[in-house]
């Protein structure tokens, strides 16, 4: 094979990132957050870290730290400096776990869960107005088919 063949056999790729799947759901959670985070940031001053951080322990007794960064998909740093602002704003308690003195157990505070409690339902109100372009077949089928995607893309990252 010569080297005048090998150019014809392979075109230079070209990524087009208005159909490229990554940027498309970026622009689409960009969107939809921050169409939400207006409720939190705007009547509550809180960024979006600390929302889904009340809204893991509104559901809950307690959690560790260890706990909430599983549960919320951040980082470990992320939780960490979180945390502190949510407890230097009172929002959050933090108390000695009684089973392993090692870690300490993270809950809502009164103005903590009061803030929940106002917020949970204006969120739910606009997470159904944007899903209301969808049909309930059509959001059956959203969300099967972001569960697929979701474990090929973690299947890719064991690979490595």
């Amino acid at each position: 094979m010569n080297d005048k063949h090998a150019t014809q056999d392979t075109k230079e790729q070209h990524l087009d990132l208005s159909h490229y799947f990554p940027y498309q759901l970026a622009t689409l959670d960009t969107a939809v957050s921050q169409s939400i985070s207006q409720l939190y940031s705007g009547r509550f001053n809180l960024n979006r870290q600390e929302w889904r951080i009340m809204a893991a322990l509104g559901n809950t007794n307690a959690m560790s730290a260890k706990e909430i960064a599983a549960h919320c998909n951040l980082e470990k740093m992320q939780v960490s400096r979180t945390i502190s602002r949510l407890r230097d704003s009172e929002l959050i308690h933090q108390q000695e776990d009684h089973d392993d003195r090692r870690y300490t157990r993270l809950s809502l505070t009164e103005k903590g869960r009061g803030i929940y409690k106002k917020l949970v339902p204006l969120i739910l109100a606009r997470e159904a107005f944007i899903l209301s372009a969808l049909s309930d077949e059509e959001l059956h089928q959203l969300l099967g088919l972001m569960e697929k995607i979701r474990h090929k893309a973690l299947e890719l990252q064991q690979w490595g």
